[in-house]
């Protein structure tokens, strides 16, 4: 009688009566991941793409099919990947400088209304140049090396920094601030333990736009003039017709952006885990 109801306890609860690894709660945490949904997202506007090739007779010449865009992927997936080699370098190197150079900028910004007054409105006068129309000068000032792509890539990440950087200095608590002087912390102290922690979230925020738009900025460098890199396929797969190679490089493009957004993005849940759009991974993790 005892083994029975054992038994039947084994059953009802734990042990081989246990659901957790059935197929069906393996779909729903799969569903439930946080990779599953853009994925199926992605799958869903591929399979609408190629409804929409076929449905409407459009010609290859003017848009492939997801087919074809996944062929040329394969056939000349060496290219490519030789290819975004040097555009990523001119990312990084574009990105690192608008780093370098853009939080110290917004800390004299947030600082000392003067610079501000002085420089924020240059700043702002600059973002209203096309990149486009300038970048022939660093081909002509700089050669046909990195060095252009990757001021053409800084000078699009610089500005989201800076914005975002402002913001975040300026956005202090006072009351921080001023329990911060009643215990007679020096500026260093008051930055490295009030100010600075206070500003990451918006800092991060700006970092991750920057990133992608130093993917757009070595782009247009590559476009104006390079022998390498993912805007020089684009540009020769244009004028040669070849749409399923170009639609490959902007899938290569887009894969870059991603990996660079996702690496901005753990650095982040590593550096501010406290803050509140990570709270709750910090919490199930700790």
């Amino acid at each position: 009688m005892a083994f029975g109801i054992a038994a039947r306890a084994k059953g009802s609860d734990g042990g081989s009566g246990d659901r957790s690894g059935t197929p069906l709660n393996f779909l729903v945490r799969l569903a439930n991941s946080g990779w599953f949904r853009p994925v199926l997202l992605l799958v869903i506007l591929t399979i609408l793409w190629d409804v929409s090739v076929r449905v409407f007779a459009i010609p290859a010449y003017l848009i492939p099919k997801p087919g074809d865009v996944a062929l040329a992927l394969m056939s000349d997936w060496d290219q490519l990947l030789a290819a975004s080699v040097p555009t990523t370098m001119a990312t990084l190197g574009g990105f690192a400088l608008s780093v370098l150079f853009g939080i110290p900028v917004a800390m004299l910004i947030a600082g000392s209304r003067t610079v501000e007054a002085y420089v924020y409105p240059l700043l702002v006068f600059s973002q209203s140049i096309p990149k486009v129309a300038i970048a022939p000068l660093f081909v002509v000032w700089f050669g046909f090396g990195l060095l252009p792509k990757v001021i053409s890539a800084f000078l699009l990440a610089f500005f989201p920094i800076v914005v975002s950087a402002v913001q975040g200095f300026k956005s202090v608590d006072t009351d921080m601030m001023d329990l911060a002087k009643s215990m007679k912390a020096s500026r260093l102290q008051t930055f490295t333990m009030v100010r600075l922690p206070h500003a990451m979230p918006a800092i991060f925020a700006g970092l991750k736009v920057s990133i992608t738009l130093a993917v757009v900025g070595a782009v247009v460098g590559e476009f104006v003039g390079a022998n390498s890199g993912i805007g020089f396929v684009l540009q020769r797969s244009i004028g040669n017709f070849e749409l399923p190679l170009m639609f490959a490089a902007l899938v290569v493009l887009a894969m870059i952006g991603v990996v660079l957004f996702w690496i901005i993005d753990v650095i982040e849940r590593l550096a501010i885990p406290w803050h509140a759009s990570h709270r709750h991974t910090y919490t199930a993790t700790s």
